[in-house]
């Protein structure tokens, strides 16, 4: 009888000890990773099939910091979230057709936060071109005309300027970082440094810090609940369609048009955020396309 009791505690002992160690595990396994926090961590992470090496201690400081900076900004980086709904399905397409891998997307958020930004320096709209970069890559910049407004045309001159970066650089990874240090700027820290990856260069604050806070907004963005942040389909800013109307004249008032085309001025402005003024000079006869809403207002 003493035996048996003997054998029963040492199976119980057995079975509350695996529990214990089943139950430290998980726990480990959730202090690692905070899935479901703003503390989450990914296992492994890469931009546009490049793959970052976590392995290299500061590189993993460094993708930390931004990601815990974004996971922590909850009212940007919902609304962030809330805006990707309406402004992603047009970008996506545009890339996608330009042989620019997706993550792309992910660098006109770092730029803008999807927003007509203004820079001090005089960046403007979501991709945040200068006024010689927007002209040197097609798009029209003047008193009454920008295109750096215009999310399509805007979406196909970075294209443009990230395809030559890539030809210069041969991988994305540098093509991103040179769409904020430039590419000349890039290449000669390339050369004075004599290393090839973005991850052993030494630079500037904010090109050092450029592709990790790419990779982070792509982390929170892909699997926001990963970071905690629950948001139904009801709450995201949905696409308005549109139509294109097309004009090859100058209009004199605007506010005019946009009533004689159904909606008011607020809408018009919101919808052709390019138009700069409250007419449209074109004594040279060129075709615009200005977007009518369908539906929404």
């Amino acid at each position: 009888m003493i035996k048996g009791n003997k054998i029963g505690l040492i199976l119980g002992l057995l079975v509350v000890s695996g529990a214990l160690i089943h139950s430290v595990s998980t726990e480990t396994k959730n202090a690692i990773t905070r899935q479901g926090t703003t503390q989450y961590f990914p296992v492994s992470v890469d931009f546009a099939g490049e793959k970052t090496p976590l392995n290299i201690s500061d590189v993993r400081e460094r993708f930390d910091r931004e990601l815990l900076v974004n996971a922590n900004l909850h009212s940007s980086t919902i609304l962030i979230l809330k805006r990707a709904n309406r402004i992603f399905p047009i970008m996506e397409p545009i890339l996608k057709k330009n042989g620019i891998p997706d993550d792309f997307k992910y660098l006109a958020v770092i730029e803008s936060n999807l927003t007509n930004a203004v820079s001090p320096a005089g960046a403007r709209g979501i991709w945040q071109f200068m006024p010689a970069t927007a002209r040197e890559n097609g798009m029209e910049v003047t008193e009454t005309v920008d295109e750096r407004y215009h999310l399509e045309k805007a979406t196909e001159a970075a294209c443009k300027y990230l395809i030559q970066a890539k030809e210069k650089f041969g991988n994305w990874t540098l093509a991103a970082a040179a769409y904020n240090g430039g590419t000349a700027g890039v290449n000669k820290q390339i050369e004075s440094q004599k290393v090839a990856s973005y991850y052993d260069l030494l630079l500037n604050e904010e090109t050092s810090r450029y592709v990790f806070r790419i990779l982070a907004l792509k982390e929170i963005m892909k699997t926001p609940t990963n970071f905690g942040f629950t948001i139904s389909s009801e709450e995201l800013y949905n696409y308005i369609p549109t139509k294109k109307v097309e004009v090859d004249s100058s209009i004199t008032n605007l506010a005019s048009f946009a009533i004689g085309q159904g909606i008011n001025y607020k809408i018009l402005k919101i919808h052709n955020p390019w138009l700069r003024d409250t007419k449209l000079l074109n004594p040279n006869k060129k075709k615009y396309e200005i977007e009518i809403p369908t539906e929404g207002y």
